[in-house]
């Protein structure tokens, strides 16, 4: 399955900026409704990969994003919504965990982050509207 991918730092600001987000050991999972930003032309969902200067070089940061898109591939179709942009900020433990449970933070992140609905309180303590 082909990830459509944000190319434009608008729309990675935009998630960033105004959507929800669930923090998880190995990465940070933000979701935005593309309708809020600008209008839809093609309702797949996108994702979009950030890996600071932080976490190595251009080889480490290239290995953390190919097992970031790989554990979206095995997790997306079960859990993502059409005319969402999605972005996922790695941190240090993704590079270092296995891929089991990389996978299982994946799961665990894409089954709690709530659909953006009207509500900007969440039961949830990890599950937050950003300002």
């Amino acid at each position: 399955m082909p990830i459509e991918t944000i190319k434009n730092r608008r729309d990675f600001l935009s998630a960033t900026a105004a959507g929800k987000k669930f923090i998880t050991g190995s990465f940070i999972l933000q979701m935005i409704p593309r309708g809020q930003t600008h209008p839809v032309t093609n309702p797949a969902a996108r994702f979009g990969f950030t890996v600071t200067k932080r976490m190595g070089n251009a080889v480490t940061r290239n290995r953390i994003k190919r097992r970031l898109r790989e554990a979206i591939r095995k997790v997306a179709p079960r859990h993502i919504l059409d005319g969402h942009d999605y972005v996922i900020i790695s941190r240090q433990k993704a590079l270092d965990c296995t891929f089991a449970d990389l996978l299982r933070d994946m799961e665990f992140a894409f089954s709690r982050i709530p659909s953006m609905k009207n509500d900007k309180s969440s039961p949830n303590p990890h599950v937050s509207a950003v300002k």
